[in-house]
């Protein structure tokens, strides 16, 4: 459904003792993405969605806390109902749906997200790419949280805009790469059901939509045949057939009525829950709404049926559909009870004789605990601890069975999931309460403690009433080790006490990202960098614990993960983050001959640190100083070491320059950003300490002062400063009393009218200020109603969203007399060469003949785009409208757009140059 845009939120910027506060909604493009400006790492907060009042990210929700917690949990128990959507990004996913089958019937959910999103716009702040990934990954779990699903992703990235399935399949080297990514998830999950958010076809719009689609019904199949995929088989990972498969997008997005033969099931996610105290579709929001990065803070559902409209697609049951060819439910004709797990063995249920009895004991304890619940939570546990002692059992009598092992991999899947949600109820039943907490904290608070080599400290403490021969256990990666400090002490009011010393491994893993790209800019496929996490959202957290004990002489067991004091995983990172600042730099091949190069340290350990600092530039380049002692006191110390950089040429091209830290012995050559937010969980995103330069031959006006406005942020200012522009920040709150005729050019930045409410509030004195003799250059916007509303045009011009998605697509200069193509430098085809992810979007359709188009350009077997740059003479000023994608272009050192670039800067003030 179309859903309201929402203001980007000023953003703070947090690193090593220093809060720095950006232009509204500037920075995290590419100061997160390569954390130059700040030594360590920089913490992205972004002001916190209406559900900051909700617990943390690493608390439970209220839904999921106490008696409603156990009650769902109970729900869940009588079903073995397991279901898997297929999306292509973050917020494509169907929430109230999820909602529905998982919290509203009890199923086990799991939603797969092809990309993480980092192609995509960013309505919160500047940070693209792999960094905006590792954003909308944490964005997702925190709305997956409210849908109570699992979640999992392939390898394929997002590369930005795709109007066909088949340019998406062309990026991604053909099908089998994210189709064997959910191969093995299905395989690894074994879902009853299938269920794709889209239709697999051009009422889809996005190619990346398409294919999610397409790829899941190839899927339902594949994943079923031992000849597809088989390095999967050799790894244990046996065949799986869903039953049925359903598509969505079948009556388009946002439908309230849909005529029959279009559906099989209808679902009513505005339907009210009593534990979630709204409708499935309204819970589902409060989840979404985390994804602020894609504008989701301000959307909302109004209470009321609303509708989830799904066609069956292909099924391997006999029809469960009535005369209109309707169903009730995703699972009609599949027998979800938990004794009919015994039924799918057929002939060789008689393998387990004892199954289908202790499966029926089983279900029959899960309804006392249901029924006991309703008057007495705590009168639950013994009847989940009897049905616990019985599924133990039952799984290691299977696991020794002879059964096929297909049948019996399918088994234990399932009993496995039942084990885990009676503990889990169990638990809430008898209301403990268990943590894992390290006191030692770096200064900014960012989770990073254990470092390899060093040792720290964890208090562990159980609460619990009535239970007996507790025991705590640290579980640890191979190689760390861990020693108690002293006896588990045990209070009167049920809570108990243990402390551990744990030491890390000198070889131990940083807690980063499994995957990367070497050229996050070009590469469409993630490289993995350990194949065991491949498809999890992020590695696990090194430091989890378990907690055994007895009640009433029965078993059970409590898990969690190991935090810091400001509850924040562990999580494991370098003795020095080594950045260079900053991350990509642009060299005009004239002007001076001297380049300058910062490079941020920050020590991660207590205590002091001290090592030698170098740069490795190409050959015949030379750098002053040559080495540098760096000593830090301790954690948390930063430090910014400077050096001059002697280019040996300066002709049109490429180069690279790395920065390195000897000390200890070792060589550290990378930094870490940390991403977060209030209400994110934390994660960190690493980057080598290197510098990639591009050359450029680009004349530059002397003399030109520009002011830029920022939109949600990029990094055109900072190349435009690189190469020698005179370019100042204009505060958009500070517009309506700002002297801009001290201006030779305004600029406004992405998406500027979308975010910043004082550009439209002072569109008249932008216009005057183009009337004086000004030059006005207006870049993208996302809100097309809004912007066409707004009068920021002299003239009538309509925005719309055509864009040109090919970033090789031919361009045509369509006015090459137009001094804009040859002050201060000429413009020709061949500045179109080289361009990244995409040529432009948001295009204007319609305009005035004031406006002249300048250049046009076309996707494949469309029509000419002419909307993409326009000028018009307005008064003694020069207006002018870009959807080119310069602010992708700028950073990656595109040299013929920072021409164009420059010249649309100069454009009306050539004779005063």
């Amino acid at each position: 459904m179309p859903l309201p845009r929402v203001r980007d939120n000023p953003i703070t910027m947090k690193s090593s003792g220093r809060l720095r506060t950006l232009w509204r909604c500037v920075g995290f493009g590419r100061t997160i993405l390569l954390a130059a400006l700040l030594p360590a790492f920089v913490c992205l907060h972004a002001a916190a969605p209406e559900v900051s009042s909700q617990p943390g990210p690493n608390d439970p929700l209220p839904q999921d806390s106490g008696p409603a917690g156990l009650k769902e949990m109970l729900l869940r128990l009588h079903t073995t109902a397991r279901l898997m959507q297929v999306v292509a990004h973050p917020d494509d996913e169907d929430g109230g749906m999820l909602t529905l089958e998982s919290r509203g019937k009890g199923a086990t959910v799991m939603l797969m997200t092809l990309n993480r999103g980092e192609g995509g716009q960013n309505k919160v702040g500047g940070n693209l790419f792999d960094v905006l990934g590792v954003l909308r990954t944490l964005e997702l779990l925190a709305a997956d949280r409210y849908y109570g699903v699992e979640q999992r992703f392939t390898r394929v990235a997002d590369f930005g805009y795709s109007k066909t399935a088949d340019e998406t399949f062309q990026k991604w080297q053909g099908h089998d790469i994210p189709l064997g990514d959910m191969v093995r998830v299905i395989r690894t999950f074994r879902p009853d059901v299938l269920v794709a958010r889209f239709s697999g076809t051009d009422r889809d719009g996005h190619g990346h939509h398409q294919a999610s689609s397409i790829l899941t019904r190839e899927a339902f199949r594949a994943a079923a045949d031992p000849n597809r995929f088989p390095e999967q088989i050799k790894e244990g990972l046996l065949p799986w057939q869903p039953k049925k498969i359903y598509i969505g997008n079948v009556c388009g997005f946002g439908a309230t009525s849909c005529p029959d033969e279009n559906w099989t099931v209808k679902l009513n996610t505005g339907k009210p829950d009593a534990l979630l105290g709204m409708s499935y579709a309204q819970f589902a929001m409060l989840g979404l709404k985390h994804q602020l990065s894609q504008g989701a803070g301000a959307w909302s559902v109004d209470p009321g049926d609303r509708f989830a409209f799904y066609k069956l697609a292909e099924s391997v049951l006999p029809p469960a559909t009535d005369k209109n060819g309707h169903e009730q439910d995703f699972f009609d004709g599949i027998d979800t009870a938990l004794p009919a797990l015994a039924s799918r063995l057929g002939a060789d249920e008689t393998m387990v004789p004892s199954l289908r009895p202790a499966l029926t004991q089983t279900q029959k304890d899960i309804d006392q605990a249901a029924s006991a619940a309703e008057h007495d939570p705590s009168a639950a546990a013994m009847p989940l601890l009897l049905g616990l002692k019985t599924l133990r059992g039952l799984n290691e009598q299977v696991a020794k069975s002879s059964l096929p092992q297909a049948a019996k991999d399918d088994l234990l899947v399932n009993l496995n999931t039942k084990k885990q949600q009676l503990e889990k109820a169990i638990n809430l039943a008898l209301g403990t309460a268990f943590r894992v907490v390290s006191e030692e904290q770096s200064p900014a608070g960012d989770g990073l403690i254990a470092i390899p080599g060093h040792s720290f400290k964890l208090d562990a403490e159980f609460t619990a009433k009535e239970v007996a021969n507790l025991q705590i256990h640290l579980d640890l990666p191979a190689g760390w080790k861990s020693r108690t400090l002293g006896n588990l002490a045990s209070s009167p009011n049920g809570q108990s006490r243990l402390s551990f010393e744990v030491t890390v491994p000198s070889d131990a893993a940083y807690t980063r990202p499994y995957w990367h790209r070497d050229d996050p800019e070009t590469e469409t496929i993630n490289k993995i960098d350990d194949p065991k996490y491949v498809t999890l959202p992020f590695p696990p957290p090194p430091v989890r614990a378990r907690a055994s004990y007895t009640f009433d002489g029965l078993d059970c067991e409590a898990h969690t993960t190991g935090v810091t004091a400001t509850n924040i995983p562990i999580a494991v990172g370098p003795a020095f983050s080594v950045m260079l600042e900053p991350s990509t730099q642009v060299i005009p091949v004239k002007g001076d001959s001297v380049s300058h190069v910062r490079v941020a340290v920050s020590n991660g350990v207590r205590q002091a640190g001290r090592g030698i600092l170098h740069l490795g530039a190409p050959d015949a380049w030379r750098t002053d100083p040559s080495t540098v002692p760096v000593k830090l006191a301790g954690r948390g110390e930063n430090e910014d070491y400077d050096f001059q950089l002697f280019p040996a040429n300066r002709t049109e091209g490429r180069a690279e320059i790395r920065a390195v830290l000897d000390a200890d012995g070792r060589h550290y050559s990378e930094g870490y950003t940390v991403v977060t937010r209030e209400d994110l969980n934390t994660f960190y995103y690493y980057q080598p300490a290197v510098q990639r330069i591009s050359i450029v031959d680009v004349n530059v006006p002397h003399g030109l002062k520009v002011g830029y406005i920022m939109g949600a942020g990029d990094d055109i200012p900072t190349v435009l400063k690189q190469i020698g522009m005179d370019v100042t920040p204009v505060p958009a709150g500070k517009l309506a009393t700002e002297n801009i005729s001290q201006y030779g050019t305004i600029v406004l930045g992405i998406r500027a009218n979308d975010t910043q409410k004082e550009i439209a509030e002072n569109h008249q004195k932008l216009l005057d200020y183009v009337f004086a003799g000004g030059t006005l250059l207006m870049q993208y916007n996302t809100g097309v109603g809004d912007f066409n509303k707004s009068g920021l045009t002299p003239f009538h011009a309509e925005l719309s969203r055509a864009r040109v998605s090919v970033e090789d697509a031919r361009v045509q200069i369509l006015a090459p007399q137009d001094e804009v193509f040859h002050s201060p430098n000429q413009i020709s085809t061949r500045d179109f060469d080289g361009w990244v992810q995409e040529r432009g979007l948001y295009f204007m359709d319609q305009w005035d003949d004031h406006f002249s188009p300048l250049l046009a350009s076309h996707d494949p077997s469309e029509p000419e785009q002419k909307g993409g740059l326009l000028l018009a003479h307005f008064g003694k000023g020069i207006y002018i409208y870009t959807g080119y994608a310069f602010f992708r272009q700028l950073p990656a050192g595109v040299p013929g757009a920072i021409r164009l670039y420059v010249n649309l800067l100069n454009a009306g003030h050539q004779s005063s140059h």
